[in-house]
């Protein structure tokens, strides 16, 4: 189906609404029109009949129709004269004067207007009729064909209303180019929005002068900016973990190789030992990609949402209790209650889980793991009892189970992907009373005007 015109939507019903409109006038119009002429003919009617009492009638005879005066036959010549009939009584019912070629009418004491059916076949004819005075010595009547008076009707309604009609078309293909030429910037948007690069989107410059288009002009070019930022960024992540890839990658096949030659059973061990914390390496490197671009998807393609940070720790917490207990720490979680604000509620435990699973991995047995999160202040942290010099290597960690990563910096690469999404600041505090090590995540106020990070957010170095 072809995508719908929005040209041809606006002509349809504006053209539809001033189609409705301008019948409805010219419906109107004609209506009045037929009105108008009928209490013009009334009053036609009695005006010659109070010329007719105001003049002197002879009482002798009856005057012959006009249409037979010899000579007059051009007294007719207006499209808007009619031939009235004039008849005269006097008190008794007796014809003082009859002119006109209306039939015969039977005489009576009434006074006004009236619609007759007079003559063989019956024909409608508008008559007035008046007395000349108290006296009621003379009645005058005047009467004009019902049929001569609807002409006249017809033809001043549509005087009335044809102008309407013929100017209909008019008014509608200037209403059309108006509509066109209104929408030229629009048509000139949809150019410039259509040759825009998706690889590399340029913001738009056009002469958009409209406060609608410039809105969208607007909106275009943030999310144009934003897109060119997040894709830049995930370059410069995935050229990162690309590299760190490699390594571990080279040394598994290096590893393997030499494997096969191992001389005696120490070396052996130590080479499998070696290859199983290569192996760590790249698959903990092929779970930090993963978890970029789940966190990408997630920007791009759903709403944030209110959720409670309080409920997500908890649950997260709750979730690494048994591999706490397996590696001798102590996990706890700080919290004073409900910590509520607008994100995703998937990435925020993504941070929570690599936050903790990195400080469980990264410290010897005994030590203590505190998340901590304060509502108030709008942050969330996890610190570690461990200090530097007692920090389990990569052979201690790897010693305590194959379950224990190793040290990457681009864990905390996903944290702080994660925080720009949420509009927050990703830093490790250089001081903490009673910890060795604290990373910290630290959410902008609820009234502060920053959206995905823009303007507030400070990325730390991992």
């Amino acid at each position: 189906m072809a995508p719908k015109s929005l040209t041809a939507s606006l002509m349809a019903w504006t053209l539809g609404a001033l189609f409705i409109v301008w019948g409805g006038f010219v419906l109107l119009g004609y209506k009045t029109g037929i009105h108008e002429a009928d209490e013009l003919t009334d009053g036609h009617l009695a005006s010659v009949a109070l010329l007719q009492l105001a003049g002197n009638t002879s009482p002798s005879k009856t005057l012959p129709e006009i249409d037979n005066l010899a000579g007059h036959s051009n007294l007719k010549s207006h499209d808007y004269q009619r031939s009235m009939s004039v008849l005269v009584w006097d008190a008794a019912g007796n014809i003082l004067m009859r002119t006109g070629e209306a039939p015969q009418v039977r005489f009576s004491a009434t006074e006004g207007f009236e619609t007759l059916q007079l003559g063989t076949p019956a024909v409608a004819w508008r008559a007035f009729s008046r007395w000349d005075g108290p006296a009621h010595t003379r009645r005058v009547m005047v009467l004009l064909n019902a049929a001569e008076r609807d002409e006249l009707a017809q033809d001043i309604a549509e005087q009335v209303a044809g102008p309407g009609l013929w100017l209909l078309p008019v008014v509608a293909l200037v209403l059309g180019f108006a509509i066109r030429r209104g929408l030229r910037p629009l048509y000139a948007l949809s150019r410039d929005v259509d040759a825009l690069n998706i690889h590399q989107p340029s913001p738009l410059h056009g002469p958009y002068a409209q406060r609608e288009l410039r809105a969208v002009v607007d909106s275009i070019n943030t999310l144009a900016g934003r897109y060119q930022g997040a894709v830049s960024r995930e370059r410069e992540l995935a050229t990162e973990l690309a590299h760190e890839l490699r390594t571990p990658l080279a040394s598994l096949t290096l590893q393997a190789r030499a494997l096969r030659h191992a001389a005696s059973p120490e070396e052996h061990e130590q080479l499998l030992l070696q290859l199983e914390r290569d192996a760590l390496r790249a698959g903990q490197v092929l779970g930090n990609l993963l978890a970029l671009a789940r966190a990408s998807r997630t920007e791009m393609m759903e709403a944030q949402q209110i959720v409670d940070l309080d409920e997500i720790a908890r649950a997260e917490v709750a979730e690494f209790g048994q591999a706490a207990l397996d590696s001798e720490h102590e996990l706890a979680l700080l919290s004073p209650g409900p910590f509520v604000l607008t994100g995703h509620a998937v990435l925020l435990g993504l941070v929570l889980r690599n936050l903790v699973e990195n400080a469980l991995s990264h410290t010897p047995p005994g030590t203590q793991v505190e998340v901590q999160l304060d509502p108030q202040e709008r942050w969330l942290q996890v610190c570690d009892t461990a200090t530097q010099s007692t920090c389990a290597g990569p052979a201690k960690a790897l010693a305590a189970g194959p379950s224990r990563a190793l040290g990457l910096g681009s864990g905390h690469r996903v944290v702080e992907k994660i925080a720009a999404i949420h509009g927050a600041r990703f830093e490790r505090l250089s001081t903490a009373p009673g910890f060795g090590s604290c990373y910290r995540l630290t959410f902008a106020p609820a009234n502060h005007p920053a959206v995905n990070g823009e303007g507030w957010h400070q990325p730390a170095s991992a």
